[in-house]
């Protein structure tokens, strides 16, 4: 009887991969996502961050006081003015995984970057890579292409001490990549903000910080506050607080100067925190939720050792503000571990904002106010969300209009699963045809489908007394799990799926408005796209090219060339089951729906969906396509 192959399972298929290799081959493991650049998520900001985080432990133990980051197209060189890396080491330390100078606290007692990975993930990344460490009149470098040693060698230097770093990252990896300057000088502004007297010179431009996340809360506010932001600095934690009118929470958080965009155990604390001593100060059981609506701020937090899940640490899941383990004199391992993150914020803010709000007797009306008002509303829109959820239930309107899938944003994640929780998604189309062809191909165990029939109503003309009475939203914010907390998202990605004609893209304002309005989280964390759909498909008998605009649909005709077949498409119903599950898998284009801090959703939502002004018109003919535009495909 014949073995197959998929069955011949033998020693030759043993591997063991060697230095960086594993990097490469699993880049995903260390940097989370690839990209091309779009999302500020995208794995080329991973690799600067990495090594910008060296720079920046170098200033937090006490050496160097500047960074100077530039960045010429594909090109990103650092330079800093700390120890440098020991000239011996300069070699293990860029190319030998789990080689650094962070796994104790001697070298550095507060780093972010502590598995010995980040710039050897920048090293195997990048088609080219540079380092030199200039430590009292000697250098050592090293040049690498792809992770593999080219050259090394030492020298005398005039150079003042540091370490210098030149890289690429590879083409090959991360695909038509570019640098969106805009995210890279939000990164370094939140590295002055968090890293006080710290000079970081970008292109040129220099950053630096003399009042810490006050600026950063400060800088960023798109509306009024309701009153001046509090500002409470103590050691190894800092916060600001302050409320204004818009819904949700906008808080920013931050561990040993690293940006935690998806939270984690210090601003769980801290958000439980303020609304506990919200509380206690007007001896008054406010709902959390009151407390926290409209809140604006900031948290750092300063911890020994922190422990990230994933190493794009962007999520804190540390318990405790440190840890160690030591042998007794019998060689027992002891573990000794400080106060709980929990209880060292709430400690913190009970008793610097308890005292803050009596010393300023001015804001402490404001404050209530705002609370009693949330209080109100929220009551109200809780009666009227019940009563819809209940009429739906009873007619099993909510069954026909999700397709859920198995896997969740919230669930524990483990090895197993942590790729399909990453990935879980959920598809909000128009229609019938659209949810059926996506429903028919998507991903059943990380891809869910929300149906919207016909046009949601827009939310920013109406009272969010309305807004809860409209069947269809409600709907959509039961299906999303976010009624009562925004911690309780069930997927990571939401994706507007509209038709790529007018009445398409009506919707597709109208769900964006409804998000910006009343979840602006939301869209901040990176979690709201915009799907495309490809416009055109060209074929003839060889070949089939699916296009994305006019430029790439001539494009396509040049190549193919003869007997060529043009397709407009302009509903998802009208792409066949089988050609659509390229366009929702692994070749799936997203637009990422970016909102920065300092933008005024008032304004936005005021251009986009007000009144018809002459403004909006202007905008309309200079950036659409007109339909006739899109149907002219004659050669």
């Amino acid at each position: 009887m014949a073995v197959s192959e998929a069955n011949n399972y033998t020693d030759a298929n043993i591997r063991t991969l060697e230095g960086v290799e594993h990097i490469r081959m699993r880049p995903g493991m260390y940097i989370g996502r690839l990209g091309n650049g779009n999302n500020p998520g995208d794995g080329i900001y991973v690799l600067l961050k990495e090594i910008i985080d060296n720079s920046v432990d170098e200033f937090a133990m006490g050496f160097g006081k500047q960074v100077q980051i530039t960045i010429e197209e594909k090109t990103v060189t650092v330079r800093d003015f700390g120890r440098g890396i020991p000239l011996d080491a300069v070699i293990k330390a860029t190319s030998v995984l789990n080689t650094g100078g962070k796994f104790d606290t001697k070298g550095y007692k507060k780093s972010v970057g502590l598995n010995g990975v980040g710039t050897k993930a920048v090293n195997a990344l990048s088609e080219s890579f540079y380092v030199c460490s200039h430590r009292d009149g000697e250098c050592s470098w090293a040049k690498y292409e792809r992770g593999e040693l080219k050259d090394s060698g030492k020298a005398p230097t005039k150079e003042k001490n540091g370490t210098l770093v030149v890289f690429q990252p590879d083409p090959l990896m991360f695909t038509d990549f570019h640098f969106n300057m805009d995210y890279v000088e939000t990164m370094v502004k939140n590295y002055s903000y968090l890293k006080k007297g710290l000079t970081l010179v970008l292109n040129g431009t220099s950053y630096k910080s003399e009042n810490g996340l006050l600026d950063l809360v400060n800088e960023n506010l798109s509306e009024d506050p309701l009153y001046p932001p509090i500002h409470l600095e103590g050691e190894d934690l800092e916060v600001v607080i302050s409320h204004g009118n818009a819904y949700g929470e906008n808080i920013s958080s931050f561990v040993n100067g690293q940006n935690t965009r998806d939270g984690g155990t210090h601003l769980a604390a801290f958000r439980e925190a303020v609304a506990k001593t919200l509380k206690e100060f007007f001896k008054k059981n406010y709902a959390p939720e009151d407390c926290r609506q409209g809140i604006v701020g900031a948290i750092s937090i300063q911890i020994q050792e922190p422990n990230f899940e994933g190493q794009t640490k962007t999520k804190l899941g540390s318990t405790y503000m440190w840890e160690k383990q030591e042998k007794d004199e019998h060689g027992a391992i002891k573990t000794d571990i400080g106060p709980t993150i929990r209880s060292f914020v709430n400690d913190f803010i009970a008793k610097n904002l308890d005292n803050y709000l009596r010393m300023h007797m001015d804001i402490v009306p404001v404050i209530e106010d705002k609370i009693k008002n949330s209080q109100k509303e929220r009551e109200e829109i809780q009666g009227i969300q019940k009563k819809t959820r209940e009429k739906n239930k009873k007619a099993n309107v909510y069954n026909r209009k999700l397709r859920d899938c198995r896997f969740h944003y919230n669930d524990k994640v483990t090895e197993k699963n942590q790729e399909n929780v990453e990935a879980s998604s959920i598809f909000i189309t128009e229609g019938d045809s659209a949810s059926g062809t996506i429903t028919k191909v998507r991903n059943a165990n990380n891809q869910a489908v929300f149906s919207l029939r016909g046009k949601p109503i827009n939310c920013y003309k109406e009272s969010r007394k309305r807004v809860a009475e409209n069947e269809e939203l409600n709907l959509l914010i039961s299906a999303l799990g976010v009624e009562d907390d925004l911690e309780n998202l069930r997927y990571n990605n939401i994706i507007v799926a509209t038709d790529a004609d007018d009445d398409g893209m009506h919707i597709r304002m109208l769900v964006l408005t409804f998000f910006m309005k009343y979840y602006p989280d939301l869209i901040r964390r990176g979690h709201v796209h915009i799907l495309q759909t490809p416009l055109f498909r060209v074929r003839n008998k060889k070949a089939t090219r699916y296009c994305y605009s006019i430029d790439e649909k001539e494009t396509a005709v040049k190549d193919l060339k003869t007997g060529i077949e043009i397709t407009r498409f302009k509903g998802l119903g009208e792409i066949s089951s089988d050609e659509f599950v390229d366009f929702i898998g692994e070749n799936m284009r997203l637009d990422l729906v970016k909102l920065a801090d300092e933008e005024s959703i008032a304004n936005i939502m005021e251009f986009y969906m007000g009144d018809n002004t002459i403004d909006r018109q202007n905008f309309i003919r200079e950036n659409l396509r007109s339909e006739e535009e899109l149907e002219d495909v004659n050669l």
